[in-house]
């Protein structure tokens, strides 16, 4: 890989968040979606209603925890900027009209801001999408958690017609990261394929049957959409990765 393909680009918000704390925000993020999606789906409205409000809790300790006004808006702003894109992702691939729950749960977060953490916090939010740079650790942990599971449902259904759509999904995803991200977004999608590869040859996953056929389609897909120097950059990081992953695993029967 050469110095340009590996450089990541600079992270203005870094100075607020550093790559850990933008990380963690975006496994909170994942882990406060499942939770109150789970409350929407399943759960009566008092129940769902309870859960937000513990949820809301949680999220809030941890936003508070920055050590100034510009680090806490900045936390908030993660927390719910990435739950906001799990949001449209399961709306889009599950055909939802609303997750009741994550409207709760957003506008709680939000609701008794004083007028000047209103302000700060819109101001973070919008800096995390002005340049690809900006909270770059987040974006990369958040989208790898979607890939990774609207592939594991694509491979979950037996209901082919729905495997195919979910494959198809990612798929589009995977295809709209190269344009909305240009710099880093190539790898993004070499690390799903290298992901899925790994998780296949790990534990047997899509092996026969719908989800083999859909990871097949969502290859192929890839295959033939992305253009020709990008496809052979991204297949030759995954499989290098994979390769990586092989070794690795070799390396203890080895040393006995």
């Amino acid at each position: 890989m050469t110095a340009p393909e590996s450089a990541l680009p600079s992270d203005c918000l870094a100075v607020h968040a550093d790559g850990q704390t933008q990380r963690q925000a975006a496994h909170l993020a994942q882990d406060a979606f499942a939770r109150v999606f789970r409350l929407s789906v399943g759960e009566t409205d008092e129940v769902r209603h309870r859960g937000v409000g513990q949820l809301q809790g949680e999220l809030e300790q941890w936003a508070v925890a920055g050590a100034d006004d510009e680090s806490r808006a900045l936390r908030r702003a993660l927390l719910l900027s990435g739950m906001d894109h799990w949001g449209v992702a399961w709306s889009e691939a599950f055909n939802l009209v609303a997750i009741p729950g994550l409207s709760e749960l957003i506008g709680a977060l939000r609701t008794g801001l004083a007028v000047r953490d209103e302000a700060r916090f819109l101001q973070q939010f919008e800096a995390i999408t002005r340049t690809e740079g900006n909270a770059i650790d987040f974006k990369v942990e958040l989208r790898r958690g979607i890939h990774l599971a609207l592939w594991h449902s694509s491979i979950a259904t037996e209901n082919r017609d729905q495997a195919l759509r979910l494959a198809g999904q990612l798929g589009g995803r995977l295809l709209g990261l190269t344009r909305e991200m240009p710099t880093v977004g190539w790898r993004l999608v070499a690390d799903a394929l290298a992901f899925i590869q790994i998780r296949c040859l790990a534990d047997g996953l899509a092996a026969e049957g719908v989800g083999q056929e859909a990871t097949q389609a969502l290859f192929a897909a890839l295959s033939r959409e992305l253009p020709k120097a990008q496809r052979e950059v991204i297949m030759a990081h995954a499989a290098r990765a994979v390769l990586a992953w092989q070794q690795a695993s070799r390396a203890p029967e080895q040393i006995h």
